[in-house]
């Protein structure tokens, strides 16, 4: 290997670690709020990337469907409970919400000749077909058994993974699709030719997480979502909703998936299970965070990259399990250095 080589290699290592850092941030983000070891991640990058793909090629999207019914159902259980509770204008507000707005979405779609739309639109199209389903998943299947135990929750990740999955060959097919560049312009830095996409994902990953950081530290909302991971008794003691903390959590984490997608669609051919194993790859970059660190998850979502590439030149028939290797020190060295703590009830 020249360094010429490894350059290539490099650059191929931190594209793919800024992806995995966004969908580790988010996996910590919704573990260390709501305890839901959130799985379907990788399955909002397939959506996101592929609904895009769809709307390119002039097809309406089925996830406009998926989010009517999604929409209807979360209707039909708020919307009675606010009926029961005598509050109107509150129905009315999460009938407008739930289920006009994804019908007003879909007529928007079905009536414009989307596949002509510039690209940015296209992008805030899919980011507001695919996005809303986080929070609405959350309503249907995580708040009613909120406080059940982990092991519980995350069967049910396990199960809305699979039936994702099934979803995304019923949508999309079983065929790949891929998304054109957002930008044809390339850097020449010495041997190494740098492509416009790498750049927008590199700079796009930043700044998300600096903004992130920003809601985090700026924001009443982003301060709600830490009390709530510090201690979520006390956060709902100083009024803090966990209902509300929930729908959040999923609302950004959906947010960062769908775009994730959209950033890498261009990169490499995206299929209805692709999202399993970019997930997969977030998820052993938050292991290495411990579930709880945000530095150490980006940190570890870079070497998960780097690794991967490099494994791809030496041992592309074994990167996937040199990549999912690095996992068992990491639970070795935790298994040794923690104490064990009980649940808390």
């Amino acid at each position: 290997m020249d360094m010429a080589i490894a350059l290539i290699l490099s650059q191929d290592g931190i594209t793919n670690g800024a992806i995995y850092a966004l969908l580790a941030l988010a996996l910590v983000l919704v573990f260390a709020v709501t305890r839901v070891i959130f799985i379907q991640q990788g399955e909002f990058v397939a959506y996101g990337a592929l609904t895009l793909a769809m709307m390119q090629s002039g097809v309406l999207p089925a996830t406009v469907w998926m989010l009517v019914v999604m929409g209807a159902l979360v209707t039909v259980l708020d919307g009675g409970l606010a009926l029961k509770a005598g509050q109107g204008r509150r129905a009315a507000g999460v009938a407008g919400w739930n289920l006009g707005y994804p019908l007003a979405l879909a007529a928007v779609v079905g009536g414009l000749a989307v596949d002509a739309l510039p690209l940015a639109l296209q992008v805030l199209l899919t980011l507001a077909i695919v996005v809303p389903m986080g929070p609405m998943m959350y309503r249907l299947m995580y708040q009613p058994i909120a406080s059940a135990p982990v092991l519980v929750l995350l069967i049910v990740s396990v199960a809305l993974h699979i039936a994702m999955v099934g979803l995304g060959l019923l949508f999309f097919g079983a065929e790949g699709q891929r998304t054109p560049a957002f930008s044809e312009f390339s850097l020449e830095l010495g041997p190494l030719m740098v492509s416009a996409q790498t750049l927008w994902v590199v700079a796009v990953s930043v700044l998300l997480i600096v903004a992130l950081y920003q809601f985090f530290g700026r924001t009443l909302y982003g301060k709600a979502l830490r009390a709530t991971a510090i201690n979520r008794v006390g956060a709902q003691l100083m009024g803090i909703s966990p209902t509300l903390a929930g729908k959040l959590t999923f609302f950004l984490a959906a947010f960062i998936g769908a775009l994730s997608g959209v950033l890498i669609a261009p990169i490499t051919t995206i299929y209805y299970d692709t999202g399993f194993l970019i997930g997969l790859k977030g998820f052993v970059a938050a292991i290495i965070g411990g579930l709880a660190s945000y530095p150490l998850a980006a940190a570890g979502a870079l070497a998960v990259g780097l690794l991967e590439a490099f494994a791809s030149f030496w041992a592309s028939a074994y990167k996937e399990v040199i990549v999912f290797t690095l996992i068992i020190p990491v639970l070795l060295w935790r298994s040794l250095t923690s104490h064990h703590v009980e649940e808390e009830e």
